[in-house]
């Protein structure tokens, strides 16, 4: 680092900051090489002489005046390659701070992140983006937008205790839970890891629409309400945060449909429009008018479950929404000026910045003495563009061993012919979330053997093609890779239900059919099904037998089956209501295998791994 890039990162506050400062910064980027020519930084210092003077003259409107004209010899001087990229990031940033100085506005730094989903080998390049953002624009707030659950082999065996590492080495401000941080939850237990995961944080989490009260131990983390006063690894609704001499407002939002794709249990969550109202009318009673939401809803998500787009419209008094959830690049700030009326209102500026790491998120705002947004400026920062950070590198190493071991461990059992996992948003005509699949039929074969050691009348099987992560390649099979195929560690789980159920559960399964539904059942080679997905939702399974004795018999409405699947799914997951309620009746028992042991132990049996696409399931208007 310069020594010029050492005094902005150090003194960069807009409460000290000076035309003489900026003098000081433009010899030393002098010194450094940052000029193309002599006459460059005596033009800026020239300038800055007679800034100097009506500032000890304490004329303030002349020095945003002539600092506007600082601004334009600078966008001058870049244009004509006169000044070094970094040298003019510098003095912009720094001047910035002196015309907020004289003319009552605020500038802040907002660093973010979203959507790590266990990749944990991509923070040592994370660490060094964000510092390299701090050298270039000064410190600022460090947000991250859920889902750091979830997803990779890290994730399965550290279960989050590597990211928030690296979290902490970070320095994060604030955090909200995504979906995915209630994967692991347990009708039994609750959320043991997600309560690990956050008493060893070194920051708050920002909850504003989750109610905790019903599961024991998060409860016990959780302070109502608005403080100013935070601890470490506590959950808040909102919080206020000083930073550079001003209250910053940030409450958290997580989508309401976690209920329906993750395993909550007694989590609750509530409307997001409400309680984001609900969060700026407090911080207003206190007086804060910066206002942060840090959300885990979508950029531009099912407007039915809503989306930052939405809430930026629908709640006024927002002024910056940082997000994540839909994994979308918003390669630079999106500002939202009109509410859902059509009406102008004060602007929101809204970010993400993608997922797994890839990028970290940077959003420079400018807030007038009202506390309303004037100015913006971001962008998203690629990673893979830096060279990894030595220290995180270092913390990284003994994760990274019992990785690579685990990735590298052979089952025995060879895989015969490629078992894709095909989505249509990677181009496919097919897709594991609306077409039977070889993969799928795998799975579901597993889970019913498993199933019949327990329960021989097991009757079938199934699995939701959410629950089925990546293709596997033909082979002999590494543990590693049947984790990556189901990362989720569910449980095996056994239901008494009537036929009625049944066809009611598949009913949802092909509600959307032939596009993607994560609740979309792939069935054991048992069971056979045929709908007609030109009918309307509700009324299109035409067909639903099982093998008894090696005859394919229909589904009686009347009577009561035993089936098997995970517990994600028996508990209600992506929208099978039918199924929770049957769960919540007493009709269902978690049995103990976890998803991707099941997959190994039956595929080790089969030795040589031979799947393909067999009709189980057809849609006869197809």
């Amino acid at each position: 680092m310069s020594s010029a890039t050492g005094v902005v990162a150090q003194e960069n506050d807009a409460d000290d900051i000076s035309a003489a400062e900026l003098q000081s910064v433009v010899e030393q980027l002098d010194k450094d090489g940052a000029f193309a020519n002599s006459s460059a930084p005596h033009a800026l210092d020239r300038h800055l002489q007679a800034v100097g003077h009506f500032e000890d003259q304490g004329e303030s409107d002349k020095v945003v005046e002539h600092m506007g004209g600082f601004h334009d010899l600078l966008a001058h001087q870049q244009e004509n390659q006169f000044i070094s990229e970094h040298g003019f990031a510098v003095l912009h940033a720094m001047a910035d701070d002196l015309i907020a100085k004289y003319d009552g506005t605020f500038s802040m730094n907002i660093y973010h992140t979203n959507d790590h989903h266990g990749q944990t080998e991509m923070f040592p390049p994370l660490v060094t983006t964000l510092n390299e953002a701090k050298d270039e624009h000064g410190d600022g707030l460090v947000l991250d937008a859920g889902d750091v659950f979830s997803g990779t082999l890290y994730f399965n065996e550290f279960r989050g205790q590597d990211a928030i590492e690296f979290m902490n080495l970070m320095e994060y401000d604030a955090f909200v839970p995504g979906n995915h941080e209630y994967d692991l939850g347990d009708p039994e237990d609750g959320h043991p890891e997600l309560v690990d995961f956050f008493e060893a944080a070194d920051f708050p989490i920002v909850a504003g629409n989750t109610d905790f009260s019903e599961d024991e131990s998060l409860n016990d983390l959780t302070v109502e309400g608005v403080c100013g006063e935070v601890e470490d690894g506590m959950i808040y609704d909102g919080i206020i945060e000083e930073h550079e001499g001003e209250d910053i407002g940030i409450f958290g939002l997580t989508s309401e449909d976690t209920a329906d794709i993750s395993s909550p249990m007694d989590v609750a969550f509530s409307d997001y429009v409400q309680a984001a109202q609900e969060m700026v009318d407090q911080f207003e009673d206190e007086g804060i008018d910066k206002i942060i939401a840090l959300t885990h809803i979508g950029y531009d998500s099912d407007p039915s479950v809503g989306n930052d787009l939405l809430l930026a419209e629908q709640v006024e008094g927002i002024d910056v929404i940082i997000g994540g959830h839909s994994h979308t690049t918003v390669e630079s700030p999106t500002i939202v000026t009109e509410n859902e009326d059509g009406e102008d209102m004060d602007p929101t500026v809204i970010g993400q910045a993608g997922e797994y790491g890839e990028y970290l998120g940077w959003m420079n705002v400018t807030f007038d003495d009202k506390g309303a947004v004037t100015d913006v400026d971001g962008e998203l920062m690629a990673t893979e563009e830096r060279e990894p950070d030595p220290e995180a590198l270092d913390i990284l190493e003994p994760y990274q061993d019992i990785v690579e071991d685990l990735q590298n461990e052979e089952v025995g059992a060879t895989v015969v012919n490629d078992l894709p996992n095909p989505r249509h948003g990677d181009g496919d005509e097919e897709s594991v979330r609306a077409d039977e699949t070889a993969l799928g039929n795998l799975i579901s074969d597993a889970q019913l053997e498993a199933a019949r050691l327990t329960d021989e009348d097991t009757i079938m099987a199934f699995q939701n093609g959410g629950g089925i992560r990546t293709s596997m390649a033909a082979g002999e099979v590494t543990v590693g890779e049947i984790i990556e195929v189901q990362p989720f560690g569910n449980r095996l789980t056994l239901l008494e239900l009537s036929g009625e159920e049944l066809i009611e559960m598949f009913e949802e399964s092909v509600s959307n059919s032939p596009e993607e539904n994560g609740g979309f059942l792939h069935i054991s080679g048992d069971t056979r099904l045929t709908y007609d997905s030109s009918q309307d939702p509700g009324e299109r399974v035409e067909t639903l037998e099982v093998n008894i004795d090696g005859e394919y018999e229909e589904i009686t409405e009347d009577d009561m089956y035993t089936v098997a699947t995970n517990n994600f799914t028996a508990t209600g997951g992506d929208g099978h209501d039918v199924l929770g309620d049957a769960y919540d009746d007493g009709r269902g028992t978690i049995v103990g295998d976890t998803d991707w042991e099941m997959l190994r132990d039956y595929m080790v049996d089969l030795e040589e791994v031979d799947y393909e696409v067999e009709g189980r399931i057809q849609d006869v208007a197809n």
